[in-house]
């Protein structure tokens, strides 16, 4: 039976008949704070666990960046908050004054127009992934991944200081560097994601030594442009991994009739899936380069500066004795070239061929399935991938640690089954036809629309 209404006073404030006063808030009130509506509307308001949290004054201010947490104002932000966050009773402090009321008696805990047994139900699959102990990493495994990385670090410059710089052993080297920086990428991801350490400092910590001594890029950087990326996978001016859209590619069939009916051609994008080899990876080089020094400098991150600065003077010295400095840039950029490559077309085998589309506010389980799809587990795939062919649990529990993926995926199953939607699993090279296949779809939609639009 629904609580009996009571008299709404100015601001969302409910009376409840001389006793006190506590502030209820609608659905509808909070969906008009995303910061984005009107002049006197530009307030910044989410919902966590039913209580209502103003975030306009707080937002420059998150950790975790301004526009990840952007991206929930005016919606309900419960399950982000729980999969983003390892130590919430810490990470609460940030909340306690932003504090300003919660949901009336009578408003759903989620959206009115979402599943709310949808909701329900993945809520219950949280808290027995918890109660599983599938959110507590192996130290074992993260030991013996930083190992094979340094491992191959070794071998790659062994190679060229035992064998010299001749082509055989030149290439050998590029071939190692390249796997040695791959991989090192994923460890990274594990510890950007909260997942090897149970304590988020040490992760933090961790991730900013390694990522810019081994990595030579900043870990706020990364993280600022990821969380976002798993916040709002595949929306459209929400998910960064989408900018190259619509300079380079026209992602989605929605996106690119769109840009076709506005006559606009900065590509032939009816090509995309022939330039996707050079452009996809080419681009990112330059890209990341400008990015992570434009990005330290800018925010003052001086400590990831330093960090950059020592990796690149470790390599130039470790390797220009050996081949001089004209054949270490060969070296160098190669390997980058060859880690870009490596890097897009995993990441993107997961997302390019899935739904692409604005951001329609569903649930966090929808979100992410609509966005994200898997490929078949193997040893080889999930050494190549950093297990992100298991991207779909990786996207529904990102501080999981990748080790624990396959024990959760048969609940998922489950869970998906239940609600009519679709678990996507493909083998490595369909999921790599598929990223061009999807070019060559959304290509041909933006020409006809251009065309005929």
């Amino acid at each position: 039976m629904a609580p009996p209404q009571q008299e709404t006073g100015l601001g969302g404030e409910r009376n409840d008949g001389g006793s006190g006063s506590r502030r209820f808030f609608t659905w509808e009130e909070i969906g008009l704070r995303t910061g984005r509506i009107q002049p006197f509307l530009q307030e910044r308001w989410l919902v966590i666990d039913r209580k209502v949290y103003d975030i306009s004054s707080f937002y420059k201010r998150h950790p975790g960046g301004s526009r990840v947490i952007s991206h929930y104002a005016g919606q309900d932000a419960t399950d982000a908050f729980t999969a983003f966050h390892l130590d919430k009773q810490d990470v609460s402090k940030y909340f306690s004054s932003l504090l300003i009321g919660e949901l009336a008696p009578d408003q759903p805990s989620s959206e009115p127009s979402k599943n709310q047994l949808l909701v329900k139900d993945f809520r219950e699959l949280r808290s027995t992934v918890e109660k599983m102990g599938l959110l507590k990493p192996s130290n074992l495994f993260f030991v013996l991944i930083f190992l094979h990385i340094v491992l191959l670090d070794i071998a790659a410059w062994w190679t060229i200081w035992y064998f010299g710089a001749s082509l055989v052993p030149f290439f050998v080297g590029v071939g190692l560097f390249t796997t040695a920086q791959a991989q090192m990428a994923w460890f990274q991801h594990d510890l950007g994601h909260l997942s090897v350490f149970t304590n988020s400092k040490w992760n933090h910590l961790v991730h900013t030594v390694l990522m810019g001594s081994v990595k030579g890029m900043p870990s706020k950087w990364w993280n600022n442009l990821h969380f976002q990326h798993h916040a709002k996978p595949n929306s459209f001016n929400k998910d960064p991994d989408l900018n190259m859209h619509p300079i380079v590619f026209a992602l989605g069939k929605k996106l690119a009739t769109e840009l076709g009916m506005q006559k606009k051609k900065y590509m032939p994008y009816n090509y995309q899936h022939k330039y996707f080899f050079i452009l996809g990876p080419g681009l990112l080089v330059p890209f990341f380069q400008f990015s992570v020094f434009y990005f330290t400098i800018k925010r003052k991150e001086w400590v990831d500066l330093a960090l950059i600065i020592i990796y690149n003077i470790r390599v130039c010295l470790l390797y220009t004795p050996l081949m001089g400095f004209k054949y270490f840039m060969v070296y160098y950029w190669l390997s980058r070239f060859l880690e870009s490559a490596w890097f897009v077309w995993v990441s993107q085998m997961n997302h390019i061929p899935m739904k692409i589309d604005y951001d329609k506010n569903m649930d966090w389980l929808s979100t992410q399935m609509y966005a994200t799809c898997n490929v078949d587990q193997s040893p080889f795939n999930d050494w190549f991938t950093g297990h992100l062919n298991f991207q779909i649990e990786h996207h529904l529990f990102p501080t999981m640690p990748r080790h624990n993926y396959a024990k959760v995926a048969p609940l998922v199953k489950s869970l998906c089954a239940k609600h009519g939607i679709d678990y996507e699993c493909k083998p490595l090279l369909a999921a790599f036809r598929d990223i061009l296949h999807s070019l060559k779809d959304s290509g041909e939609a933006w020409l006809d629309a251009y065309l005929h639009g």
